[in-house]
């Protein structure tokens, strides 16, 4: 069922499965609660899709969030990425929002001071430290010209675009991502785009033949996703054609880094909309090639192209292979894949993701260890493309978040309704991150609904389980550590995290990485494995710390938490 014919109404919204897999479950009430303080942290933002009237195919998609720490103090800051009105069709003027952390649980609009009060028709954001400075940087991706911003180190952003060679491309660009593809200490950029769309080329759907709706992806041309490699000089250089990423079928939403064939090199996977998704394999000589198909996730079960939309990658089965995560359209459910000998099965159904996912459209998703028990759960916030699919029988405009509660053993259930905070409530949701606001330990979540609300909601835990944190600083590795592998030991036991950027739907989360170890006062050891190819451990660490591990200079514990 794709979505022109839901939209039309030819096929009626599916019934809900007889089969409950909350039933098939052991299900104990989460060992920790979400608070929503949105109101008291001082986040005040509301999303402007631009949307008055003329149906353009961007307003349905909504803009990311980010997790980052701007002025480099140690606390997260938060990045609300924001559209505009169209030209013609003038009514507010709208910019993203940046937000310092106060260290008390509020936050400071700093957006002006810090030189980002500038419009433009933002879709998502990815924040990395391109020049090894020491102070992160951004890229929001647009409908047009996509923007860098680098960071002075003074409080503030100057617009780099122009200068670094990313200017002069018009696209309509979605997620984004910063990774080190050649392992030469410097971030690359891959930028996701979507179709072949301008104001001036929009075509002209409609349900009944006399009124203009949204159009689907169907409607357009597809449009290659861009790799830029940096030069270490402040520029990037155009590499996409010659690196095998060029693909003008591609449709293409999200973007997640994971190293496929644990031979240490990153690899990206890309999740399309009603296009096959793609998994690039990095040949480690500065090229990729697609092996989607023959790893068994280009397409789902039944062989067909789903909606692809946000996309997540984790080791959440504690295998030591990486999973994913794809969200997908309605009745499609989301994708939820376990590594075996290279390649992936779909275990959705057989989890308690897929029947409970059927009737959501699903955005943006994370893997995070909710409630610090050492088994990664998923977030996912849901929420329709069209406000007149409220006139379908069983499927809602907004609709509630989930959180999928790993048990351990390969199963999920969905405690959204159980953890407090109006999490649940239904939403018309796209974004979505997680980061340690109040630095306690634990994660927190950052959600952006389209042309509405940001939401901010705490993570209290009530268990008693505790976290250990480490926060990798690369010297020979790119500064951020981006690419690096983490495992814990303890008792037998192995977790594995990834430093990685971009994932989910047009957010980035915290870099910084956080193990659940439940009761444990300790771990046998840390293995980090670099992105330049060195391998360092250390013993017998405290659980409840955070520790900061810099690179061939070794650990210490970071004050504070």
């Amino acid at each position: 069922m794709n979505r022109r014919s839901f939209l039309c109404g030819i096929a009626a919204a599916a019934a809900a499965s007889q089969i409950d897999p909350e039933n098939l479950l052991a299900s104990p009430a989460p060992g920790f609660r979400l608070v929503d303080v949105t109101q008291q942290s001082g986040i005040q933002f509301h999303h402007n899709s631009g949307a008055y009237g003329g149906k353009l195919l961007p307003e349905t998609l909504g803009s990311g969030c980010a997790f980052l720490d701007y002025d480099a103090d140690g606390w997260q800051d938060i990045l609300l990425i924001n559209g505009m009105d169209w030209p013609g069709h003038k009514r507010e003027r709208s910019t993203l929002k940046l937000y310092r952390n106060n260290r008390n649980g509020t936050f400071s609009d700093v957006t002006r001071s810090a030189g980002l009060d500038i419009e433009m028709y933002g879709m998502g954001v990815a924040i990395g430290d391109y020049n090894n400075d020491g102070y992160p940087d951004i890229l929001i991706t647009c409908v047009g010209q996509n923007r860098l911003f680098k960071n002075t180190r003074k409080g503030n952003f100057v617009d780099v675009t122009k200068s670094s060679g990313l200017g002069g491309r018009q696209a309509f660009s979605t997620s984004a991502l910063w990774f080190d593809f050649d392992r030469d200490g410097l971030l690359d950029l891959f930028v996701c785009n979507y179709v072949k769309w301008s104001p001036e080329h929009d075509v002209f759907c409609s349900l009944d033949g006399k009124n203009k709706s949204y159009c689907t992806p169907e409607a357009y041309r597809g449009e290659t996703c861009w790799l830029f490699h940096n030069r270490g000089d402040g520029t990037f250089e155009d590499v996409t054609a010659h690196s095998g990423i060029f693909d003008s079928s591609s449709k293409s939403l999200g973007v997640a880094m994971l190293d496929y064939d644990q031979d240490g090199w990153p690899d990206l996977l890309v999740a399309n909309d009603t296009q096959p998704n793609k998994l690039y394999r990095n040949q480690r000589n500065g090229t990729y090639k697609d092996v989607a198909v023959e790893a068994g996730i280009a397409f789902s079960a039944e062989g067909k192209a789903r909606a692809g939309m946000g996309v997540d990658v984790a080791d959440f089965d504690n295998s030591g292979t990486p999973g994913v995560a794809i969200t997908n359209f309605d009745n499609e459910m989301i994708g939820l894949y376990r590594a075996s000998s290279g390649s992936f099965a779909d275990v959705a159904t057989q989890s308690g993701v897929g029947l409970a996912s059927k009737n959501t459209l699903g955005f943006g998703c994370v893997f995070l260890d909710s409630d610090l028990d050492g088994a990664l759960d998923l977030a996912v916030v849901n929420g329709h493309i069209d406000d007149t699919v409220r006139n379908v029988r069983g499927v809602g405009y907004a609709q509630p978040p989930q959180l999928f509660l790993n048990n351990g053993k390969g199963a999920f259930h969905d405690v959204a309704a159980e953890v407090g905070g109006g999490f649940r409530q239904p939403k018309v949701g796209r974004g979505l991150a997680f980061g340690d606001f109040d630095r306690d330990g634990d994660l927190d979540l950052l959600i952006t609904t389209n042309h509405g609300a940001a939401y901010l909601y705490r993570n209290d835990q009530i268990a008693g389980n505790r976290s250990i944190r480490f926060r990798l600083v690369g010297t020979k590795s790119n500064r951020d550590a981006i690419g690096a592998s983490l495992k814990i030991f303890d008792n037998g036991s192995i977790q594995s995290r990834l430093v990685k950027g971009g994932s989910s739907y047009l957010s980035q989360s915290e870099l910084p990485v956080t193990f659940g170890v439940g009761k444990r006062d300790k771990i046998d050891r840390v293995v980090i494995q670099w992105p330049s190819g060195r391998t360092e451990e250390y013993k017998d660490i405290a659980t409840g710390r955070a520790y900061e591990c810099v690179e061939a200079k070794g650990i210490t514990r970071l004050q504070g938490f």
